[in-house]
């Protein structure tokens, strides 16, 4: 891939630009590999999935810059000035559409851009997600509520342009304080609809504005047919999948005769997960799968012995599921775990923890071309 900004050396997020992708997933793998080989076996490896090199991103996290009528969406540079990166190579192409609607509206909505230096106008952030059916989710960050109005102008002007995706879920998000944060704790809806559908993996997932999403969709469907293929290999009655989201993992997880008990910690997570379980697509496979809003930890450490599952799915912060979980999860018995991991040293530490398992299947993912980052899978069986 060819990236102009990296050429003129305006962007540099993509540490990995110009190697060619081959090569980038090659030592991708070799990395995780590396670092998993006192656990993981070289004959448990799958190949890893790979990605399309460019227009992946389903996301756009935009810093906006400049001044009010000429405002920059994209990054900040080390003096805190906006850099526009509104011809970002990553978009996929409705969600680069987006990009270059919003950034063409944004001058006449009269909104301020937030100066960094100087700690002075309003607007942070605009934060967008683009679904495969071409519909879309902006999210608006806001030092102050003071331009609301403008805002909600701007969302009228794009729910009805015709420049871009279809606008379905915006928000006003208000983040007062100086420091270096996506979004703050107050978060308004501004339209009828409040969840992106997101078709993924033969199923739809409601996306509430806080929701977690992978970035690549097409990936991500590929990881979420490989952990139902690995549970529908193990064939458990009962299935826990702990940091669920929106459910992705559970749903798919979910088949006739099988419990699922999906937890999270975010209330709004859940109930965009238990939208999700609604889909024609999962009648007859979805009955015994339900979602409560919860701490992981927990909620293993307070469930009866009974009511352990057969098969245990973590899908972990980078920091991973940490020492009183992962110590858990070693005493607890439990026969199969799904482990995954966008932070393979984090999985160590925790794999380190559990001695009791050893790795069947391992695949990478590759979530993240042109940098470094990925994702790993792993499917554990307690010993005998």
């Amino acid at each position: 891939m060819q990236c102009d900004y990296f050429d003129a050396g305006v962007c540099r997020s993509c540490t990995l630009m110009g190697e060619p992708y081959p090569a980038q997933l090659a030592a991708k793998q070799s990395s995780v590999a590396g670092t998993l080989a006192p656990w993981v076996a070289p004959g448990a490896w799958s190949a890893p999935a790979p990605s399309a090199e460019s227009g992946f991103r389903n996301k756009a996290k935009l810093v906006v810059g400049g001044r009010k009528g000429a405002p920059t969406v994209g990054i900040l540079d080390r003096a805190g000035q906006g850099v526009d990166l509104r011809w970002c190579g990553l978009y996929e192409p409705g969600l680069r559409a987006a990009v270059l609607d919003l950034a063409d509206r944004l001058p006449s909505s009269g909104l301020t851009p937030y100066d960094v230096p100087t700690r002075q106008g309003e607007l942070k952030h605009v934060l967008l997600t683009h679904s495969p059916d071409g519909e879309l989710m902006a999210r608006f960050v806001l030092r102050s509520p003071g331009q609301r109005r403008r805002v909600v102008d701007l969302v009228d002007d794009l729910r009805t342009g015709a420049g871009g995706p279809r606008l379905r879920v915006a928000s006003l998000n208000l983040q007062p304080e100086h420091k270096a944060v996506l979004e703050g704790e107050t978060e308004e809806v501004l339209t009828p609809d409040r969840t992106l559908p997101v078709q993924v993996g033969g199923l739809t997932l409601h996306l509430g504005t806080r929701s977690f999403f992978q970035t690549n969709t097409s990936v991500a469907a590929a990881l979420y047919r490989q952990v139902a293929a690995w549970v529908d290999e193990v064939g458990p009655a009962r299935v826990w999948d702990l940091y669920c989201g929106v459910g992705g993992f559970a749903l798919h997880a979910s088949a006739p005769g099988r419990e699922v008990v999906g937890v999270e910690r975010s209330a709004e997570a859940v109930r965009s997960a238990l939208r999700s379980r609604e889909d024609p697509a999962l009648r007859g496979r979805a009955d015994g799968t339900t979602f409560v809003a919860g701490d992981a930890t927990d909620h293993a450490r307070s469930a009866p012995t009974s009511e352990r599952p057969d098969l245990l799915v973590v899908n972990p912060p980078r920091r991973g599921v940490g020492a009183e979980l992962a110590d858990w999860v070693e005493s607890s018995g439990v026969p199969h775990v799904v482990y995954s991991s966008c932070a393979a040293t984090s999985l160590a530490r925790d794999l380190a923890r559990m001695p009791s398992y050893a790795v069947r299947h391992a695949r990478v993912f590759d979530m993240f071309p042109q940098t470094g980052h990925h994702e790993v899978a792993l499917l554990l069986d307690r010993r005998a």
